[in-house]
Formats: structure tokens, C-alpha cells, sequence
């Protein structure tokens, strides 16, 4: 029963016992000592608050997936920055972001509950900051800045946005613990949360590919053009179509941006944050390190963060060197944004198909059956030499896997969060500090992969605003496309092996925890009388 994570327990609460004596006497509520979930918590979610709720989700897939797939082409072929300095600004701008996580995380637990919520009033304030910071992003000031000022500009443009999206999203992950009912209702709220991301990450990608992605085909034609026109009218007509393509993603940049703020007010107005699932009324607000300690001191979760760690940069390895693979190494360079398209309308679709056997067969099978499934078509894709049916084929195929990605982390992660409580049910406010570290290592993965593909891409001799590229870089992209995810994939897999919480185990956790419930309510009972 994890007796030492219990008794690391205990005497957190022993230590903390002594500072929280006085704020008690101040806030004590007449008539007991135990504040218990209200009557209302403890009915099922109505389906207008779960839809809320899962709006919310929207704009961290939504803007990541735009980031994800073009940032680093918009980098390399229209900023026309160097691999080297675009590969400083992607690595620190994620490693950046993951690390505001557990601060932001932090902050956000020691932060006092308004009549709003705690976590909610961090969603409002953010969102404005997060809304012009995302659009800054795409803006080119390189008409009348050096290349120096650039570099500076992009970065910090890329870090500010990314600070104002984890003030965003790391307490709406921690809200799924807070918004009332029980484990079957936020597992279906999650379900709900994954659905509208998918259908938010293909608004995005196919928001952003179908407004730039006519003008990166003209600058391809323009380029197949040169042999048959002089130098002069080659210059004019490259500068002419990259204006246009600077254009073309403020324009995206615009339209993203204002769904951000229309699904972040949708949040705000259509649900109402809750005490959690239940709260004691001596709960002990530990210090940060103390919190850090005990968290990371549950195997659950170590075994679903590093699992998940190697998965994610598995598909942000593909996601980020998609783009340029199809226009470098595949000759696909015209229809990128039209395959993009295909797998996020899979993976779309393929959702409900995996919320249903997740209940009917579980978590843990569900995961291991639709990330191997992930393999085949990684290895077809690089060896087809760009035969497009088969490709299109083949995307169909990766987006089952990709609603996998999608869905079950934050399906399991509340799992964690129930089996830690129910070792520790004194030591609340720490679930900010388990969705923010989780999204802290999966970013951390994002930066690295970003990172490390750009920097491969540097070595291979990529030249940013040239026609033609050596044969080193499509046989780098090949490398990054296929048998480096396949082995972070399956690096994942043997991690999940390991997992502890199957079926059976959370059904034992969902008695536990309605015994601590009860015991609180026959505590309440005898301090009234």
C-alpha cells in the first residue's frame, strides 16, 4: 500500500502541523472540523460543462501544433535564419517553457482560493498576454531589424508566449481534479478535453498549411523557374513570393489567435471551479520542495512521466521534420499541408474508437496496441521515395496512433493523481505540481528533439534560401522521420511495461478513496455533536 510514501506523509503533515495552527483558528468554520465535497459535486457532470470545459483545451493544441509543424520551416525558409540560430531558438524557447511549468505550477499552488476559484483567475489573466504574444511570433521584423536583432526578437517573442501559455494551461490541466464528480465523469470529461484538442489540433494545422502552404508551393515553382529566366527576374520574383509568404502567416497567425480567445472565454463562462473531490479541513499546504519530494517519489507517476517522456519525443520528432521532409526529401514540398490534414482528420475520427476500448479493454492495452501500430507506417513513409498514394495511405494509418498520443496521457494521469491520494489523503493543493512537472519533461522532450533535428539539419549542410540541398539533408530528415522515433517509441513502451495501475487497481482506488470520503463525513458528524 506504499507504506513509505505514507509515512512520508505522515510526517509532512507532522511538520507542517505546527505552522498551520494559527491560519486554522482564523478561517475555522462553526460546527466541524472536516469540510466535505458538497452534495452537488457528487452528481454527474451536465453535458454543457463538460463541453466548456474541453473548449478550454483548445488553444495549447491549437497554437503547439501550428508551432509544431511550421515554426521551424517558417524559420529556416521564409525568416531565412540560419539552421544553427534557429536550432538555439527552438531548444531554449522549449526548454524555457518547460521549465515555467513546475514554476508556474508552484505558484499557482501556493496561490489563495477567490470566490472564482484558484485555478480559474489564472486562466483570465493570462489569456490576453498569451493572445498578442502568439501573434508577435509569426510577425517578421526582418525588413528593418539585423540578423542579430532577429534572432533576439524571435526568441524572445517564442519565450514570452510560451510563459503566458503555461500560466494558461497548467492550471486547466490541474482543473480536471476540480470539476466536481467522480472518476467516470472526469474520465469522460477528459474524453470530451481529447476530442475537441484533436479537432482543435487540426483547425490549427489546417488553418495554418491551407493559408501559407499555396504560397510555399508558388515559392517552389519560382525556384523551378530559374533556369529558364535571368538572375534579376529569378531575385524579384523569390523576394516577391517570400513578401507574400510573410503575409500569409501573419494572416494565419490573426485567425489563430482570435479562436484562442473565443475557447478561453468559453472556458471562463461555462465552468465553475469546485473544492476538488474532497477536502479536509486541516489539509497541510507543504513548502514546494517538500511537495517535489513527494511527488517525485511516486512510482506511478515516474513510470507514467518518463514512459510518456520518450513517446512524446518520438511524435515531436516527426511533427517538427514533417514539413521539411516532404519539401527536401520526399519531393512532396506541394501537398505537405494536405497530408498534415489526412493524419489529424484520422486521428480525429479514430478518438472515440480509442475512448471505447480503453473502457472495454483498458488504459494500458489500448496504449501498447496503438503506439506499436505507430511503427509501420514511419518505415513505409521513408522508403516509398515520395509515392504519394502510398503516403496518403500510410497518414491514415499514423493518425490512429497519433489519437493514442493524444488521448491516453491525460486519461491516465488523473489515475496517478487518485492513487497518490489515496496514500496521502491529507496532503492536498499538490495536484498542480503533478500536471505541471508532467508537462515540464514532455516539453523538455519537445525543446530537445527541436533542438537536436535543427542542429542535425546545421551539420548536414542546410542553407536556409537556396533551391536545392545537398543529399546529406534528405537522408538526415529520412534518419529523423523513422528510426529515431521508432526507438523512442519503444524505449516508451518497455518504461510502460512497468506501469502499476491497471484495471483492477483502479477500482480498488475508487473504494479507497470513497472510504476516506465517508471516514471525513463520520469525523464531521461527531465534532457537530
Amino acid at each position: 500500500m506504499g507504506s513509505e510514501e505514507r509515512s512520508l506523509g505522515e510526517k509532512l503533515l507532522q511538520e507542517a502541523e505546527q505552522e498551520q495552527e494559527a491560519e486554522q483558528e482564523q478561517e475555522s468554520e462553526p460546527g466541524g472540523s472536516v469540510r466535505v465535497l458538497q452534495k452537488g459535486n457528487r452528481q454527474g457532470l451536465p453535458f454543457i460543462q463538460k463541453l466548456c470545459f474541453a473548449m478550454g483545451g483548445a488553444p495549447y493544441q491549437m497554437t503547439g501544433n501550428a508551432i509544431g509543424f511550421f515554426l521551424q520551416i517558417f524559420l529556416l525558409d521564409v525568416v531565412q535564419m540560419e539552421a544553427f540560430y534557429a536550432s538555439l531558438i527552438l531548444f531554449i524557447g522549449r526548454v524555457w517553457d518547460a521549465f515555467t511549468d513546475p514554476g508556474v505550477g508552484f505558484l499557482v499552488s501556493k496561490s489563495r482560493r477567490t470566490r472564482f476559484g484558484k485555478l480559474l483567475p489564472w486562466i483570465l489573466f493570462s489569456m490576453p498576454f498569451g493572445v498578442a504574444s502568439y501573434f508577435l511570433l509569426w510577425f517578421s521584423p526582418s525588413y528593418t531589424m539585423s540578423r542579430e536583432y532577429s534572432f533576439l526578437w524571435y526568441l524572445m517573442t517564442y519565450c514570452a508566449f510560451h510563459t503566458c501559455m503555461s500560466c494558461f494551461h497548467v492550471p486547466y490541466s490541474a482543473l480536471t481534479m476540480f470539476l466536481g464528480g467522480d472518476q467516470r465523469d472526469r474520465d469522460s470529461a477528459t474524453a470530451y478535453r481529447m476530442g475537441v484538442e484533436v479537432v482543435a489540433t487540426l483547425a490549427g494545422a489546417a488553418i495554418q498549411g491551407q493559408i501559407v502552404g499555396a504560397y510555399h508551393t508558388q515559392t517552389m515553382q519560382t525556384c523551378h523557374m530559374i533556369q529558364n529566366v535571368s538572375a534579376l527576374n529569378t531575385t524579384t520574383a523569390l523576394v516577391n513570393s517570400l513578401n507574400n509568404t510573410k503575409w500569409a502567416y501573419m494572416l494565419a497567425a490573426m485567425v489563430i489567435s482570435s479562436l484562442y480567445f473565443l475557447c478561453a472565454l468559453i472556458l471562463l463562462l461555462g465552468v465553475k471551479e469546485h473544492a476538488g473531490c474532497f477536502t479536509p479541513k486541516e489539509h497541510f499546504h507543504v513548502s514546494y520542495l517538500t511537495g517535489l519530494k513527494l511527488v517525485m517519489r511516486h512510482k506511478p507517476y515516474l513510470s507514467l512521466t518518463f514512459g510518456f517522456l520518450f513517446i512524446s519525443l518520438a511524435f515531436q520528432l516527426v511533427q517538427n521534420n514533417f514539413a521539411l521532409f516532404c519539401t527536401h526529401a520526399a519531393g512532396l514540398g506541394n501537398h505537405f499541408q494536405h497530408i498534415i490534414f489526412v493524419i489529424l482528420v484520422s486521428a480525429t475520427i479514430m478518438v472515440p474508437f480509442w475512448q471505447w476500448v480503453l473502457v472495454k479493454f483498458g488504459k494500458k492495452l489500448a496504449l501498447f496496441v496503438g503506439l506499436i501500430w505507430y511503427i509501420p507506417p514511419l518505415i513505409t513513409i521513408v522508403t516509398v521515395n515520395g509515392n504519394l498514394p502510398v503516403i496518403i495511405v500510410m497518414a491514415i494509418a499514423t493518425g490512429v496512433s497519433l489519437a493514442v498520443a493524444f488521448l491516453l496521457p491525460w486519461s491516465m494521469l488523473p489515475d496517478v493523481v487518485d492513487d497518490f491520494r489515496a496514500k496521502n489523503p491529507r496532503c492536498l493543493d499538490l495536484e498542480p505540481l503533478f500536471y505541471s512537472f508532467y508537462v515540464f519533461f514532455t516539453k523538455f522532450a519537445a525543446g530537445a528533439s527541436l533542438g537536436f533535428s535543427t542542429l542535425c539539419l546545421h551539420f548536414s549542410g542546410y542553407r536556409p534560401g537556396t533551391c536545392e540541398h545537398n543529399p546529406a539533408v534528405a537522408m538526415t530528415l529520412k534518419v529523423l522521420m523513422a528510426p529515431v522515433p521508432i526507438t523512442m517509441v519503444l524505449i516508451g513502451l518497455a518504461i510502460f511495461y512497468f506501469y502499476p495501475i491497471n484495471e483492477t487497481r483502479r477500482r480498488e482506488l475508487k473504494m479507497e478513496l470513497e472510504g476516506v470520503v465517508k471516514s471525513w463525513e463520520v469525523e464531521l458528524e461527531e465534532n457537530t455533536l
